[in-house]
């Protein structure tokens, strides 16, 4: 016994003096060197991979400041609405639906379609969002889902959302443009100012139907936590906010815009976006070039609709764009991109495939050549492991806290806290990874007590952090809204041009 407690004090007083050299050192030493069996309180084999979200936690509370210069006012827009959260599989079978074969549709015309474009997607624990073309249909299935036990009502619309989440810091003032009935102006922040011309008289619903990590129906078991959500909402499907909106802005003069709310015009029919795309279009480029422009994407399935976004319309007018792994994989087979031949994720998304599209889109639709005259210079990227910060050099300052403060609140607002709490996450990211899936490329790994890997690809930079992952998340929806209005307000704009 006297021999193991002197071994035991010598590997401290070694990894105690190799810490003065290395702050860094002790933690990856632990991880390796096995210390003599002593009695543990903790459910001995997972004692190390609680130790890495223990030291990852903490190093987001110490390493996460905000900017030296930071937003006084912000303008979000354009759509909003009441979401009505629901067990997917539990309002199914309440409205006498069977389980059977999943089958995506890009539009929905009935139960028959909602059941089977949920199975779809609850097979892949992936999220989607569908418009739902029969109007006297959805009212019957909404009034199902309120009346449902447990259905919770919530803000809702990407919009909507992110200006609540901006509302939480005290100094920033929030304009939120959209379609407000009652019962969303009742909830909303006080602190969020709503022009009376976006006030309407009755609501906008959305259903989000929810399933959990594991949960079975049929055939089918959901592989990870996720929603699925559909409507019929006109107000928000036809942007009718917009023009409202950007005529707001020069009273209020905002130093950022957050744009949301493109994806709903999908559903509307090619003829209809088209035409309301260019007047969007339009519009957005009456803002003020001094004012940057964040871009919030969703789900969308209409590869045309994608392009007209990608290439000739929106992006290249807007500075930045918040997206997820669907959606990014989306958008390059919509663009004939990097690894568009893959049909889907598997698993956790491999990190170097990610930075390849993420280096295409701005190389191809945004600003890294300094002559370009496209806007885009970042790219705000989250999926459920890990999230990544693309920036084109020059334009974009603190991205390193951007990127950790927007893991940092994924980790907490799915377990429904106000923190993060280490008993309840679990970590998911791969810890060795490649900057590219092709050559050449460089192997890289998370440092768990300095949890930001950065890489770079000509003058495009790549912050990388991991995410805690809720073991048993109490709420999936509005968690990229979350993680990209954090990663806004932790962001600072740079006024000088790239080298």
């Amino acid at each position: 016994m006297w021999r193991k407690a002197s071994v035991a004090a010598l590997l401290a007083l070694a990894v105690g003096y190799l810490y003065h050299g290395s702050p860094e050192l002790p933690e990856q030493i632990l991880q390796y060197i096995s210390l003599p069996n002593f009695p543990q309180s903790s459910q001995g084999g997972q004692s190390r991979q609680r130790s890495l979200e223990e030291v990852i936690s903490a190093a987001w509370e110490t390493l996460i400041t905000l900017p030296s210069r930071q937003w006084s006012k912000v303008a979000v827009g354009v759509n909003a609405c009441v979401d009505v959260v629901v067990s997917g599989v539990g309002l199914l079978q309440a409205l006498a639906v069977d389980p059977g074969a999943g089958q995506d549709h890009e539009v929905l015309h009935s139960k028959e379609d909602l059941k089977e474009a949920f199975i779809h997607y609850m097979e892949r624990g992936a999220a989607a969002e569908r418009f739902f073309s029969d109007k006297e249909a959805f009212q019957r299935i909404a009034r199902a889902a309120a009346e449902y036990p447990g259905a919770k009502l919530y803000v809702g619309g990407n919009a909507a959302l992110i200006g609540q989440k901006l509302a939480t810091y005290p100094d920033l003032m929030v304009l939120l443009c959209g379609p407000v009935g009652p019962k969303l102006h009742e909830m909303l922040d006080d602190q969020i100012v709503v022009p009376p011309e976006s006030l309407q008289e009755t609501d906008e619903y959305h259903l989000i139907l929810e399933y959990k990590a594991g949960e079975n129906w049929g055939s089918v078991k959901a592989p990870q936590a996720n929603r699925f959500i559909f409507s019929h909402d006109v107000s928000n499907g036809g942007m009718s906010s917009l023009e409202t909106f950007v005529a707001s802005l020069e009273e209020f003069e905002p130093d950022l815009v957050v744009l949301s709310g493109l994806h709903m015009m999908e559903g509307q029919g090619r003829e209809l976006w088209e035409e309301r795309l260019k007047e969007a279009v339009s519009a957005i480029s009456d803002i003020r070039r001094d004012i940057p422009i964040h871009l919030e994407l969703a789900s969308m399935t209409d590869k045309d609709y994608m392009n007209s976004i990608m290439q000739e319309q929106v992006m290249p007018i807007v500075s930045s764009i918040g997206l997820n792994e669907q959606e990014l994989l989306f958008l390059s087979q919509a663009g004939e991109g990097p690894h568009a031949g893959l049909t889907t994720w598997k698993g956790v998304p491999d990190v170097g495939r990610v930075s390849d599209i993420l280096l295409w889109i701005l190389e191809q639709h945004g600003r890294s050549d300094p002559l370009s005259e496209a806007d885009l210079t970042r790219i705000h990227f989250h999926t459920l492991a890990y999230h990544i910060l693309a920036t084109v050099d020059g334009h974009w300052g603190n991205q390193a806290a951007a990127v950790m403060a927007g893991a940092r609140v994924a980790s907490s607002q799915a377990c429904g806290l106000q923190s993060v709490d280490v008993s309840k996450v679990e970590l998911k990211a791969p810890l060795e990874f490649y900057s590219s899936h092709t050559e050449p490329r460089e192997k890289l790994m998370i440092n768990p007590a300095q949890p930001v890997t950065v890489w770079r690809r000509g003058n495009v930079t790549f912050h990388m952090t991991p995410v805690l992952v809720c073991k048993q998340p109490l709420r999936t929806v509005g968690l990229g809204d979350a993680i990209s209005a954090e990663g806004l307000v932790y962001s600072e704009q740079r006024s000088q041009q790239p080298l």
